[in-house]
């Protein structure tokens, strides 16, 4: 800890404009809270807000400015392409925070990594992809890049005072606050980031149709923007999702998101889906990780593998599917579990004249409207006042050419070179301007073929000033000028759509759940806890069963493949699954170990299996030691959510006996230790709904001797010879001893 200041607290913090200010670094003074705040963290989040993460009305971040702004100085728009390290090291005269964050900046704008519609950065060599994770870009010194063409539309005015200058980090040079750009860059390329306290991600739309839709909006601010702007557009293409509701409510707040797929070919002679484009929220790897781990959990079945192809050529994920796959509902259900369908959110948040604002698609296109025009003014000031300084040398021109051998007599009859300016002045009666203009004239050029010429120039320059000032006059007349900006953006630059708007589709949450391929199985779940799943072809070519040494069958159900399962245990817990989820297998196998497949607690196994459909009809009935039955019915267990495990499955007073599932009422037979056999329908036993009830006595024990149910099973008819001597008219009974006519099982114990 560092040690306390020997200055007094006055001596150490000084008022400096009313807030306090440190005076030595590493020194542990008394500083309130509101000033830490107000001195150190709000000037931090002023910056990453108005300096790093919110773009501005021209589309573009600082760093991104900087950037295309010390390309064009370096004469990149239409010279040859320059090492990227060049560039790099250049762009540093503005933007100081590192050689690699400027490369970056770089990589993401440029055509190599293909995350942007319309590409600012003309590159050579491996930039990357913005589809992959793991592909990295090389190094700076190994890439080439120049700025793309469109780059023209974002510097054509810069030269005409159209935006503010304002000094670099060091007043060494200038550099522009906004760039003058001829289309609404701000919603042609995708742009996010995160601020403090806030975030902006605005997604890219066809250059096409936001050019139009503000030719519309220039004709009539309230036209309907979504007859031009039909849909996003993302440079990796893909299919949107169409909702009308969704995309009324971003243009209209500029906040929701919408839904887009990837678009996928299945080749039917190899058996094989080829993905090859991607939401732009989503990389090829996570796509192939999520897909991977599903089909550990055996949710896609029909995947033998999956695997990158991508190349020179583009995009591809390859999936090998199983011969006979539906694969439309095979790519339904990817699409509903993995990245493959993958949502963009959207919050059109953009930086105006130094504020921060959540806009929709119509105020960002009036606020675009208003800074162009600004530009335009700007910029037809700058020319007007050209074309008069240029009107007005041509009028002294327009003088001289009254005496031509007067102004070479006056020049040549001034003795000091400092006087032919004012002589001249005086002589022909013009200004300073008008007098060196004419005496900077060469000789060559004292002809009236070269004058005439020049004076011809003054009935266009009048014409070209009063075309400007009825432009500065007339607002209709800028909006015009945009409008034909923006034709010719269109005409330049445009090109189709690369993402698929989807009308009509299925709603992937419909088919979360995998579609289970039904088809007869029987099952087979043994003493010591294994399973087996076998099909009736494989139970036919079948030879005995292979069991676990001392092992032996004690449930044999036959059902079908889409049915759920229940398995309870020794620990008053019940296991829910599918019968899907375990494999087919031959009798001859040893099958499922069920505690480690379905991951049982330590010391936990298996005692009785239920299969059933998704109503969960019928009931459990729980036969304890100490002669009581719990009822409960299946429905008790079903739940809303996917859930693995229950607890609390069944009653732990008394040692469970055994466990049976009767979909409907039946008799069964109870036998306690004493031998003696009692027959109960189990339709006079209420049913409950709590899982862990205690039951009700049905059987009739002597404590005092140790008697105890030992045995609980269907009756089958015929084994009584006289049932009703095993019957009692109220419960509990002891029941009676077999005879010597009974058939039933004798019990040991």
């Amino acid at each position: 800890m560092a040690k306390k200041s020997s200055k007094t607290t006055s001596e150490a913090i000084r008022p400096l404009d009313d807030k306090t200010h440190i005076i030595g670094a590493g020194e542990v003074v008394n500083q309130k809270i509101t000033d830490t705040l107000e001195l150190n963290y709000m000037p931090y989040a002023m910056s990453c807000i108005m300096s790093r993460a919110i773009p501005e009305i021209d589309g573009f971040k600082p760093s991104h400015r900087k950037l295309l702004y010390m390309m064009y100085k370096m004469g990149l728009l239409t010279g040859p392409r320059a090492k990227s390290a060049k560039i790099v090291g250049q762009v540093m005269q503005l933007n100081p925070h590192g050689d690699a964050a400027i490369y970056d900046t770089m990589v993401r704008l440029s055509k190599g990594y293909d995350a942007l519609l319309h590409p600012y950065v003309d590159s050579k060599g491996n930039f990357g992809k913005a589809f992959s994770r793991d592909m990295m870009w090389a190094a700076s010194r190994y890439t080439e890049a120049k700025l793309e063409k469109i780059c023209a539309e974002l510097f054509g005015d810069i030269d005409k005072d159209t935006v503010d200058m304002v000094d670099n980090f060091d007043n060494s040079m200038k550099e522009p606050v906004l760039l003058p750009v001829t289309f609404p860059s701000v919603l042609v390329n995708l742009n996010s980031g995160i601020a403090v306290g806030m975030a902006s991600s605005i997604c890219s739309f066809n250059l096409k149709e936001v050019c139009e839709t503000t030719v519309a909006l220039l004709k009539n601010p309230k036209a309907d923007i979504s007859e031009t702007l039909l849909a996003p557009d993302f440079s990796g293409g893909g299919i949107l999702l169409y909702n009308k509701a969704q995309m009324d409510e971003i243009y209209a707040t500029g906040r929701g998101s919408f839904k887009v797929r990837a678009r996928y070919s299945f080749d039917k002679s190899n058996s094989c889906i080829d993905i090859t484009e991607i939401p732009p929220t989503t990389t090829s790897e996570a796509i192939i990780d999520r897909i991977i781990d599903k089909a550990k959990e055996g949710k896609f079945k029909e995947i033998n593998d999956i695997r990158d192809e991508t190349d020179l050529n583009g995009l591809k994920i390859t999936i090998d599917v199983k011969r006979g796959t539906d694969v439309d509902k095979l790519m339904s259900r990817l699409y509903a579990s993995t990245p493959l369908e993958d949502a963009f959110s959207c919050n059109f948040n953009v930086l105006v004249n130094g504020t921060t604002k959540v806009m929709g698609v119509r105020e960002i296109l009036s606020e675009w409207i208003n800074f162009r025009t600004g530009c335009i003014r700007r910029r037809t000031e700058f020319d007007l006042k050209r074309a008069k300084d240029r009107l007005h040398l041509l009028r002294g021109l327009e003088k001289i050419l009254l005496d031509i051998d007067k102004a070479i007599a006056i020049i040549r009859n001034t003795d000091e070179e400092n006087e032919v300016v004012p002589n001249l002045m005086i002589g022909f009666r013009i200004d300073k301007i008008q007098a060196e203009y004419v005496a900077e004239i060469k000789l060559r050029h004292l002809n009236k073929e070269y004058i005439l010429k020049r004076l011809q120039d003054i009935d266009k320059l009048e014409a070209a000033i009063k075309d400007l000032e009825e432009i500065l006059e007339n607002p209709n007349r800028i909006k015009k000028i945009i409008s034909f900006e923006l034709k010719e953006v269109i005409k330049k630059y445009s090109q189709p759509r690369k993402t698929e708007i989807c009308y009509s589709f299925e709603d992937s949450s419909s088919a979360a759940e995998e579609e289970v391929p039904d088809y007869p199985v029987t099952l087979f779940m043994t003493n010591e806890g294994y399973f087996k799943k076998v099909t009736p072809q494989s139970l036919r070519m079948s030879n005995a069963h292979k069991f676990k040494e001392g092992d032996f069958v004690t449930q044999t159900v036959e059902t079908t493949n889409s049915k759920e399962l229940l398995f309870f245990t020794n620990k008053c817990q019940v296991y829910k699954t599918k019968v899907d989820f375990f494999d087919d297998t031959k009798i001859s196998a040893m099958g499922d170990y069920l505690a480690a497949k379905l991951e049982m607690d330590e010391g936990e196994n298996p005692l009785y299996m239920v299969v059933t459909d998704s109503e969960y009809k019928g009931n459990m009935l729980f036969f304890f030691e100490n002669g009581k039955c719990a009822k409960v019915e299946l429905a008790s267990y079903k739940t809303l959510t996917n859930r693995k495990k229950l607890i609390n499955a069944y009653s732990d007073k008394s040692p469970v006996v055994d466990i049976l599932y009767l979909p409907e009422d039946t008799d069964v037979v109870l036998v306690s230790s004493a031998g003696r056999h009692l027959l109960v329908n189990t339709a006079v036993i209420n049913s409950k709904t709590t899982k862990n009830t205690a039951g009700v006595n049905v059987i009739t024990l002597n404590a005092k001797k140790g008697q105890r149910l030992i045995k609980a099973r269907l009756y089958k008819d015929g084994e009584f010879a006289k049932p009703y001597r095993f019957k009692a008219k109220n419960l509990p009974a002891a029941g009676a001893l077999l005879s010597a006519d009974d058939t039933s099982e004798q019990v040991t114990f």
